[in-house]
């Protein structure tokens, strides 16, 4: 599939920011044999006084950005075309918990993809008992069929619901409510793979959304999505699993970045110079491109 993506974040702050230092992860990344970014870009309004792009430790497109000057909004504006071709999953050739413990124990590697960054508590996700005894209920013949069950059931038995999380919630939190959004069930799949030892990870991206039928497709209604990655064992590698559509990554999902949890991918992070709060906003268009 062939994509053209737009992104517009907008901020409104109360009093005008004296200055402020940001850094954003919004590009898509090129991903062998998953998908290519053909072309991107980013721009920023107002222009920032510095400006720097690199990539971090797991490999995602950083953009640090600092302001000297004044300013009470801030636009940031990302474009990019994005072919994704996903291979199709294939035979489960994934062990069963006890032969994933004995080949993670194998893995030698601390390289970014390595498993082990994906097995204790992070900022977002913790090791959660509660959470831990509703993914046991999972358990099933390998990690793969463990993985599809329990995001299969995350989308069963949970709400979607904007208003009931904020970016701050914890996976134990958003467990106790039952209800959340992308970010808050992925919070809650990853939390209980990893309470069953299965590493598990968050992708950031974003996610093609089809109209009712007979219905247009409305312009920026889009939004930034996240989804989960559970390393299932020697053969079958990383996986990646969406509990809040209960289904595996497909070829509508363009990723943006991995990590540990939403805080090693939020979209902008930094600090400011200001009183008051801010309003921020967001807009994305995710359109299919005739080959």
């Amino acid at each position: 599939m062939l994509y053209d993506i737009r992104l517009h974040l907008h901020y409104d702050y109360a009093a005008a920011a004296g200055g402020g230092r940001h850094q954003v992860r919004v590009l898509p990344q090129t991903i062998a044999g998953v998908q290519r970014v053909i072309a991107a870009s980013l721009s920023f309004a107002p222009i920032p006084t510095e400006r720097a792009d690199f990539s971090d430790f797991f490999g995602n497109s950083v953009t640090s950005i600092a302001f000297r000057d004044a300013h009470d909004t801030l636009d940031i504006r990302m474009s990019a075309r994005v072919s994704v071709s996903r291979p199709e999953p294939g035979l489960d050739v994934s062990p069963d918990i006890h032969g994933l413990r004995a080949e993670l124990d194998a893995v030698r590697s601390l390289s970014p993809v390595a498993p082990h960054h994906f097995l204790a508590a992070s900022d977002h996700v913790g090791i959660d008992t509660a959470i831990t005894a509703y993914a046991r209920e999972s358990l099933a013949g390998s990690a793969v069929a463990t993985a599809v069950d329990l995001c299969n059931r995350i989308h069963g038995d949970f709400t979607y619901d904007g208003k009931a999380t904020t970016v701050q919630t914890r996976a134990g939190d958003a467990f106790a409510l039952k209800r959340g959004v992308c970010q808050d069930f992925s919070h809650i799949m990853i939390a209980g793979l990893r309470g069953l030892g299965i590493p598990a990870g968050y992708v950031s991206g974003f996610l093609r959304t089809i109209p009712p039928k007979g219905k247009p497709r409305l312009e920026g209604a889009d939004a930034m999505h996240a989804w989960v990655k559970a390393w299932c064992g020697r053969d079958a590698g990383w996986q990646e699993f969406d509990p809040t559509n209960g289904m595996r990554a497909s070829n509508d999902h363009i990723t943006v970045g991995y990590g540990r949890d939403y805080s090693d991918v939020a979209p902008i992070v930094g600090v400011l110079k200001t009183t008051g709060g801010q309003v921020g906003e967001q807009a994305v268009d995710v359109i299919p491109v005739a080959a």
